[in-house]
Formats: C-alpha cells, structure tokens, sequence
C-alpha cells in the first residue's frame, strides 16, 4: 500500500531550521539511498499524520522530487503525538525490502468457543517483498485455532513474493487455557491495534540530535 506525498525542498538545516518548519505546520524530510545524494525536504504535518493513519510503508513522493520512497523512520515529539521528522529511503519497485508490518487477529477461534484464551504473541513482523506489495498489516487468521493450538510465523498468509525474515518456527499467537487466579501473564489478543509506525512511548525525548 503506498500515499503520495507532497515535498519540498529546504536549504537549511538544524535545529533552529526544523523549530521554524514546525511553527509552519511542517516536518523536516531527508531522502537518501541508492548511492545518490542526501536531499533535504519538508512536508506537510497532515499530510504526514495521513500516510501514518493508513499505515502506508511505502510513499510516491511529488512536488521537489518525483520518485518512490520506504518510510524508514519517524520521530516524535515528547508526548509521541506529533511527528517531527522523517527520514525517507530511496526504491524502485523491483527492489527486495525489508520491512516490519502489523499483525492483527482475523476470525473467531473454535478453541476460543471451548473455552481458551486466543494470545497474539507477536505484534509485528518483519518481512521481505517488493515496494510495491508491502501490506498495511498481516491477518493472523484464527477461524480454524483449536484449544493448545499455535499459529507459527509460516502459517501467515503473506503478498504474493514475501517472505518472513524471522525464523519460520516462531509462534505468533497460541490458544490455551485461562490462566489461573493470580496468573496475569495471558493476554487476550485481537483487541487493540499495534501502535503506528516509528511511534515512541510517552516520555522519550524529541531526538533533534538526529535531524539534517
């Protein structure tokens, strides 16, 4: 899944340069890869905050440069609300990427129904596919989970081409029985989303040091 997004340039850089984007309604960008040079960007806070909300990992950038790019990282304000900066990664839809996505929970268990307690153990995975095929997220589908049974990472259903990075043998959500009284270690899974891309937990600082 990709989003366009609107770019442009910027001359400066620094601290002072990506407070004043900022009051503007901005976020600093660099673009780099491919062997080519580092450019400097800015983009629309909303329009970021979109291709955040639709889990986009891929965007097709317009206005300064016309070209694709990964979302390689975001950065956040204290309060992990704000985005304020991006860096971007130059592709071409025939590159191999890696690159973590979702999981969520899709379909009602038979082991639920008998009592157990579906757990997603795994969050997020990390996956190798083309720019063009990167998922917003990856369904567990549970709707055939027996009691004691375990989806494992090579039982998810992937794009046409992707493959898992991680070992093939990981569990990604198991079915078992309710935990005993004083026991909190289950957890029920399929309830909330994962968290957006590149978010931080609250507390954790700006990160300046790392702008362009």
């Amino acid at each position: 899944m990709s989003d366009s997004l609107e770019v442009i340039s910027r001359k400066a850089n620094g601290s002072r340069d990506s407070r004043r984007l900022r009051r503007q309604g901005l976020v600093p960008a660099i673009l780099y890869g491919h062997g080519e040079k580092v450019v400097e960007l800015a983009a629309k806070r909303e329009a970021i905050e979109a291709v955040i909300r639709h889990g986009s990992r891929v965007v097709d950038l317009k206005g300064a440069v016309k070209e694709s790019a990964l979302v390689r990282e975001l950065q956040w304000d204290t309060f992990g609300t704000v985005p304020i900066h991006i860096d971007l990664l130059r592709v071409n839809k025939s590159d191999r990427i890696k690159v973590k996505v979702p999981i969520d929970l899709k379909g009602e268990a038979p082991g639920h129904r008998a009592g157990g307690v579906v757990t997603l153990l795994v969050h997020e995975i990390e996956i190798e596919c083309t720019p063009d095929t990167v998922p917003e997220k990856i369904h567990a589908q549970v709707g055939k989970l027996e009691l004691g049974g375990t989806i494992k990472a090579h039982d998810l259903e992937l794009p046409k081409g992707a493959k898992v990075v991680h070992e093939g043998d990981e569990t990604i959500v198991s079915c078992t029985l309710p935990a005993k009284k004083g026991d909190e270690s289950a957890v029920v899974g399929g309830g909330a989303e994962p968290e957006l891309i590149g978010r931080k937990p609250a507390g954790e600082g700006e990160g300046e040091a790392a702008e362009g």
